[in-house]
């Protein structure tokens, strides 16, 4: 808050920033706390309007920002800054990046849009993509070159509990009490600001060590496969799955007979969660152009939607008159009544056998990578996943999964032992002598 009283200090009147929180009454103490700081600088507090008006003409008001449609509410106006505090309970960045079209250079004012936000939330992936993975360490420009050419800059300031001194010292066991938050990797998350500790996480089972390895040539005669979920203006994915025939040495352990590795993949997006909006035709031919010449596919399974017909050919058709065929994927995705579900297909393979998966895929496989292990479970539905979370490379894998379903070999029943049967038999007999 103390950058607020700075700017509205050096801009004045030009001074016009809003607090945004996802519901107000997470504003509460937000508010109060502002009211220490700025009703002694001479700010007058509007109760009514939730806002501040500094003798300078300036204000700073606290506002919700929920959805795409509440940042809206604010096109046309003369922002010259914005604070979302805990950015990363938003799973898609899209309510956020809207606001950039409310700011306004005015007065001599340079517009800028500061996030708070913790590891461990929905958001997670998304926030770790644009701002911690180009700089782990921080605290260094990022540039980013925009359709247009011109660069825009972003940083990102790490911060750990231990730099808050003002807490620490009003509250020397905040600290322990963290330790009772939850599970483990949201405890390491939250003391070490680790972005990369991902909590509540629908595969927990994932990892990088095992799941994740180094591209080699595929052996010619192993089967291989297609897998694709369909996104115009979302993202679609397609997958290239090859099947061990055997045993495969790689690196320093083996590939069992029968897994899955994902050599290749396709994630039509341009921005986490945003489609490239191709046609039909222009998918089909990306495919056959990222195959190598005669590059043996078995089959293909794609999304059901991608057959439906609405008064003309479907997707799938479109695909085919351009050489690429699919079939239709089984799309369950929770087992109900015994039957199988993608999701459990999906973990069985991730566990594998005696610690060795069933299913891999290249380091290659970007988007994969980057989204699978940050989606959550949805919370009206815990055997389900959040659906509002970039889902898609998820939802190709569990197509190619549920085309080849595997379950682990059950151990075998001890043998009969019909020397002891005839005993146990003959001892009744008796009893009744």
């Amino acid at each position: 808050m103390g950058r607020q009283l700075l700017r509205e200090r050096h801009y004045g009147s030009g001074f016009n920033e809003v607090y945004f929180r996802q519901e107000m009454p997470q504003a509460d103490d937000l508010i109060e706390r502002a009211k220490e700081l700025y009703i002694p600088t001479g700010a007058d507090w509007k109760e009514q309007q939730k806002k501040f008006v500094f003798p300078s003409g300036g204000t700073l008001r606290f506002r919700p920002l929920e959805s795409t449609q509440d940042a809206q509410k604010y096109q046309g106006q003369n922002l010259s800054g914005a604070t979302v505090e805990e950015a990363g309970n938003y799973p898609l960045p899209d309510p956020i990046d809207r606001l950039w079209g409310a700011m306004r250079s005015a007065k001599g004012v340079k517009p800028q849009l500061l996030l708070t936000a913790n590891p461990g939330g929905p958001g997670q992936a998304w926030i770790k993509e644009r701002f911690v993975d180009p700089c782990p360490s921080g605290n260094k420009i990022i540039n980013v070159t925009l359709p247009n050419g011109q660069l825009h800059r972003r940083v990102f300031i790490p911060s750990r509990v231990q730099n808050n001194k003002v807490l620490l010292e009003r509250d020397p066991d905040y600290v322990n009490r963290l330790y009772l938050v939850g599970s483990k990797e949201l405890v390491k998350a939250w003391l070490e600001g680790d972005w990369n500790a991902i909590e509540g996480a629908f595969f927990d089972d994932w990892s990088m060590t095992k799941h994740v390895i180094e591209p080699f040539e595929i052996p010619a005669h192993w089967m291989r496969f297609r897998s694709g979920d369909w996104g115009s203006a979302a993202p679609f994915s397609v997958g290239w799955w090859a099947v061990a025939s055997e045993d495969y040495p790689h690196g320093s352990g083996v590939i069992p007979r029968g897994a899955m590795v994902r050599y290749r993949e396709w994630y039509g997006a341009s921005a986490p969660n945003k489609g490239l909006k191709l046609t039909a035709e222009e998918v089909a031919r990306g495919i056959r152009e990222r195959e190598e010449e005669g590059e043996p596919i078995t089959y293909s399974v794609m999304d059901p939607a991608a057959f439906a017909e609405d008064g003309g050919p479907s997707l799938t058709d479109r695909m085919r008159l351009e050489g690429v065929v699919w079939r239709r994927a089984d799309n369950r995705r929770v087992g109900v009544r015994g039957a199988m579900g993608g999701w459990d297909q999906m973990r069985a393979r991730m566990k594998g056998v005696d610690g060795r998966p069933m299913i891999y895929c290249f380091s290659t496989c970007g988007a994969s990578i980057r989204t699978i292990p940050a989606l959550q479970h949805d919370p009206r539905r815990p055997e389900d996943l959040d659906t509002t979370a970039e889902d898609h490379a998820a939802d190709e894998w569990r197509y190619g999964c549920m085309s080849r379903p595997w379950t682990a070999s059950l151990p075998s029943p001890p043998p009969v032992q019909f020397n002891d049967y005839a005993a146990q038999e003959q001892e009744a007999s008796d009893s009744w002598l």
